[in-house]
């Protein structure tokens, strides 16, 4: 049997990295996959995404939608209960980095990383909750960073906005939880995606992977069997958790 056979699960921002990994890792699984990506650019990359998906035997589809926007949740939510009939699962994994020292830091960069990266957590969330409640089981996941509980230096807005998406998983969590709705956050160290492929080789991921004491960044797999664990009933008595999946980084 497998492990999320019969449930449809939402992810966002799967075009590629830890995205794509989560929904591939879902769709193996058993479970049908909604999936965003956002920019036009990405469009090759999730049809290819979509066809992968489909080829494992379950229902999938991609859509493009920005999980910054409130009303493009609201229409993207209500366009997969259409198409799928409900949704068990939501990973809110769209995001980015503006990295910069504060001092140089503009009001613009810190409003951009703010709207996508936790911004899009309430939106999404809000969206999903109501027929989640209505069929009393859920599992939110909420990919936030062990920077985010770390924080580093010259990234002041990605770890405010890491930092924010655990505060708010806590307290939905706490909401939720009677309705059996689980709300779960991962918070990933370095991670092989293209946010990090400048670190891949030389000094750079040297000097970062002296720091893990497992030595190696993750793969996209690594981080996708723990949504997996939180999306599926092996975590059905986890919630309002943060899991480090970080090599260690933060011990």
């Amino acid at each position: 049997m497998k492990l999320l056979a019969g449930k449809t699960a939402i992810v966002t921002g799967a075009a590629r990295g830890i995205g794509e990994a989560i929904a591939l890792k879902f769709a193996e699984q058993g479970a049908d996959v909604a999936f965003t990506y956002v920019s036009d650019s990405s469009a090759e990359k999730a049809a290819a995404l979509e066809s992968k998906l489909q080829a494992l035997g379950v229902q999938a589809k991609s859509y493009k939608s920005n999980a910054a926007d409130f009303a493009a949740c609201e229409s993207l939510v209500n366009d997969v209960l259409a198409t799928f009939g409900k949704v068990d699962i939501c990973v809110n994994n769209a995001g980015i980095s503006k990295d910069n020292l504060l001092l140089r830091m503009t009001p613009e960069q810190w409003d951009e990383v703010m709207t996508v990266n936790l911004k899009s957590v309430f939106n999404m969330t809000k969206q999903v909750i109501r027929p989640m409640m209505k069929a009393r089981q859920g599992s939110i996941i909420n990919m936030s960073s062990i920077i985010g509980e770390m924080g580093n230096a010259g990234q002041s807005s990605y770890a405010a906005s890491k930092a924010g998406i655990i505060g708010f998983t806590k307290s939905v969590a706490k909401e939720l939880g009677s309705r059996n709705i689980r709300c779960n956050a991962i918070a990933p160290g370095f991670v092989e995606t293209d946010m990090t492929s400048y670190l891949k080789d030389g000094e750079g991921a040297d000097k970062y992977k002296a720091g893990i004491p497992l030595g190696r960044f993750a793969s996209g797999e690594d981080i996708a069997n723990v949504a997996l664990f939180l999306a599926s009933d092996m975590g059905n008595y986890i919630t309002g958790q943060t899991i480090s999946a970080c090599g260690g980084l933060n011990i």
